[in-house]
């Protein structure tokens, strides 16, 4: 192989056609320089707002004869702000850095920029890209990350589309990584070399490729462990009079239970919620009590959150400082809730009607999130994370589910990153779910483990095959239809409770 001259390659590299987008991206320290912008009117105002919104301390002179009350207010509360209300003239670029033609005078604006190049300063001239020394690209922000987006002048709507795209799919949590690999490279020891290996080691997992054919393997796992649990039961079923007597023997509450569970899984993975809710609503309506009820669904949520939890910490969307604060708050208010349910397990005909009146509450929660277009944000994320678990945890030991429903859409409501709280919440409820099931079992002396085992069992069945049904089934129908039952349920306890006291 014959090696090209350090000279040759740069001749090749100088005279090859430039193809594409040919900007070279930088980031200016507006802190530190002067920006005259002329024109105060609608894209004026858009300018100084894109201009504040990414450097808030920037010195700009605003050149204008007529100003909007907008423009105004924004120099009042942004102390870099200077407006000058007149003409523009070429001494108003003397102390210029940088300059922003804003105007809608077509000549004026080739003054400003012939002046402007006099000065060997660059500008932008507002759409007109052909004028244009730079352009400011439609930014993404997540604390110090910081991503600009260019389309070359071609058009500006589809970087806004994919401003939109990216915000949404990058988590704010992101910027908390950002953070401790700064705080990482800081305490490294050792050369150049040795500390960017050990930088690129700890980031690798930013751009992991995909393996689909490892999920593809993971559902040739379960259909494997499925298909052969069929076999085995219809050979023992045709083969051995034993096994068949035994399980006619068994208590038809437990096929009843069975067939619950695994359909309430498959609602709960379609819709992401309502498990705990259908499942104690639906205990409740078959005789069983409060305590015993919520036993049965906190035993059969182990197993589902375990794996759904294990999965979002291989995926990386657990937020390990909310995961802290949310644990242990947490597990002492369910433990707390499981006890005092547990105590009063010889009043259930007392405590079944605040349990189905909770259960009433959850059931028109989830009719007004099924009409709901869109989850509104709160300007702050909300800040009590710990009381936030408490109550949490305890209500749903009473109540015998509302763990996502309260602690999800609190902290999605506050501005927290869905993906980020979905994980960090299912993880959290693995631990509340074994903490509350450890307590009842050592409160109560049940009598009702057809039901639990029926939906410990049914919900294990489909936790494998929900994801997959999520896919294929209009949410918003489910949880329309999974609302009114448990209202209309919940209302027939309370009102058969009312009849029976009155």
């Amino acid at each position: 192989m014959t090696l090209l001259p350090k000279d040759k390659k740069l001749s090749i590299v100088q005279n090859k056609k430039a193809e594409g987008n040919t900007l070279f991206p930088v980031f200016l320290k507006l802190n530190e320089l002067h920006t005259v912008l002329i024109g105060a009117g609608n894209v004026g105002l858009e300018k100084l707002t894109a201009i504040l919104h990414n450097s808030p301390g920037a010195s700009v002179t605003v050149i204008a004869l007529a100003v909007l009350p907008e423009v105004q207010a924004l120099a009042v509360d942004y102390k870099g702000i200077t407006i000058v209300q007149k003409a523009f003239s070429d001494a108003d670029l003397n102390n210029a850095d940088v300059v922003i033609a804003a105007t809608n005078d077509g000549e004026l604006n080739n003054f400003i920029r012939q002046s402007a190049h006099d000065r060997k300063l660059l500008i932008n001239v507002a759409d007109k890209p052909e004028l244009c020394d730079f352009y400011l690209g439609s930014i993404v922000q997540k604390g110090d990350l910081k991503i600009a987006i260019s389309t070359n002048g071609k058009s500006p709507t589809i970087a806004k589309r994919l401003k939109e795209i990216l915000n949404e799919g990058l988590p704010d949590e992101l910027d908390n990584s950002l953070q401790q690999v700064s705080a990482l490279r800081n305490s490294l020891n050792g050369d150049f070399a040795s500390k960017v290996k050990k930088l690129n080691e700890v980031t690798a997992v930013l751009v992991a490729p995909k393996q689909p054919e490892k999920k593809n393997f993971i559902w040739l796992i379960w259909g494997t462990i499925v298909i052969s649990i069929l076999v085995a039961i219809t050979v023992l079923w045709l083969k051995q009079p034993e096994f068949k007597n035994y399980v006619e023997a068994i208590n038809p509450l437990f096929y009843y239970f069975l067939g619950a569970g695994f359909v309430f899984a498959l609602i709960d993975g379609a819709i992401g919620m309502s498990y705990g809710v259908t499942s104690t609503t639906f205990s409740l309506s078959m005789g069983i009590p409060p305590a015993s009820a919520s036993m049965g669904v906190h035993l059969s949520e182990i197993m589902s959150n375990g794996i759904a939890g294990w999965m979002h910490y291989r995926m990386g969307n657990i937020n390990w400082k909310l995961f802290k604060l949310l644990l242990i708050p947490g597990i002492i208010g369910a433990v707390t809730g499981a006890y005092l349910l547990s105590s009063l397990e010889h009043y259930s005909q007392y405590t079944k009607p605040f349990v189905s009146l909770y259960t009433l509450i959850l059931g028109l929660v989830i009719l007004s999130k099924a009409f709901k277009t869109g989850v509104k944000k709160s300007s702050e994320k909300i800040k009590n994370i710990p009381l936030l678990g408490l109550g949490g945890g305890f209500i749903d030991a009473v109540g015998g589910g509302g763990w996502g429903s309260i602690v999800l859409s609190t902290l999605i409501a506050g501005g927290r990153h869905p993906r980020f709280s979905l994980g960090t919440v299912k993880l959290s409820r693995f631990f509340i779910a074994v903490m509350s099931s450890i307590t009842f079992f050592t409160m109560l002396n049940t009598h009702h483990w057809e039901a639990v085992a029926g939906l410990v069992i049914g919900s294990a069945i489909a936790s494998p095959i929900a994801a997959k049904i999520s896919n294929r089934i209009s949410a918003k129908a489910i949880m329309i239809s999974v609302a009114i039952i448990v209202i209309l349920i919940s209302i027939k306890s309370i009102v058969a409770f009312l009849t029976k006291v009155l």
